[in-house]
């Protein structure tokens, strides 16, 4: 699947990066801060990091996650303020990421970090069915 991008900042593809898969078998591309100055995350404080990019997905039967970069989390205790940011296929704003810092540790992101992934994944609308019960499991 092709996936549109469009920068929203003059900064990308100069001194930001646009996403990347960092390796072959990454599942996830990286996304990065598109700040113009450092941004510190005092300890228990919430921040919107702009990516400086919008995307277009090709339908409804795909949807792009953001997840937390694992190692910002084990080595920093930063993770993704709203758990996992959901891009639905009819959003074209620019991608933000609200990162929180559970440590008691302020921590800083600079121009160009990696500070997020973003997955595209399709999508399944479930059919409701309103029952009674439903069956037992074990």
């Amino acid at each position: 699947m092709k996936l549109k991008i469009k920068a929203v900042s003059d900064k990308i593809g100069k001194d930001i990066p646009y996403p990347f898969y960092a390796t072959a078998g990454a599942a996830a591309m990286d996304l990065c801060a598109c700040v113009d100055e450092p941004v510190e995350v005092a300890p228990r404080a919430l921040v919107s990091i702009p990516t400086g990019i919008a995307i277009a997905l090709p339908s409804a039967e795909y949807v792009a996650l953001v997840f937390a970069r694992s190692g910002l989390g084990i080595k920093h205790g930063i993770a993704l303020s709203n758990g996992v940011g959901v891009i639905d296929s009819d959003y074209r704003g620019e991608i933000r990421v609200g990162l929180t810092n559970l440590s008691d540790t302020p921590y800083t992101v600079r121009p160009g970090d990696r500070i997020a992934q973003l997955a595209v994944m399709p999508v399944v609308q479930a059919e409701l069915e309103r029952v009674d019960s439903l069956d037992e499991t074990g």
